[in-house]
């Protein structure tokens, strides 16, 4: 059979052993895991943006990956509606009316539950201060705008969402 695979493929070689910072990085993702609560097999999304289109484009995303999914105008909305049901993963965009992404993500994890949530920035605000200033709200990650189902899809997978 190995000579097979050394006809079909050639030679194939293990992987390096993994170095201290491939095992630093999976006891932070197995830690940030174990964090958050068991998932129930119907995972919700809480997509908030102000631009109808962005919304669209967004659910397509979940959806496509099997995601039951919300829409929100803007953060007020988006509180209201992670109080009523606390959505497993939240795409939010940084600059809506009435409520801000960034003060939208912080009272979202001010919320009982609001801990467990997976919450990616949807965002054109790409400068290292907005990106420090949206982890520091309470985001896990962050897309930058325009995004496309190939990234936001990498993005969730690093997080466990996918």
């Amino acid at each position: 059979m190995q000579n097979l695979i050394k006809r079909t493929l050639g030679s194939v070689e293990s992987p390096p052993p993994p170095g201290p910072s491939d095992e630093v990085a999976a006891a932070v993702a197995a830690a940030k895991a174990a964090a958050r609560p068991a998932r129930s097999a119907a995972r919700t999304c809480l997509v908030v943006d102000d631009s109808r289109m962005i919304r669209k484009v967004a659910r397509r995303i979940a959806e496509g990956l099997g995601y039951a999914v919300v829409e929100a105008e803007n953060g007020e909305e988006a509180i209201a509606r992670c109080k009523a049901a606390m959505p497993d993963l939240v795409l939010t965009d940084w600059a809506m009316p009435v409520m801000s992404g960034p003060d939208f993500v912080a009272a979202l994890r001010a919320l009982p539950g609001g801990s467990a949530s997976y919450v990616v920035f949807c965002t054109s605000m790409t400068g290292v201060h907005d990106i420090h200033r949206g982890i520091a709200a309470g985001a896990d990650d962050y897309v930058v705008k325009p995004f496309d189902e190939a990234t936001v899809t990498a993005k969730l997978r690093a997080l466990g969402a996918a």
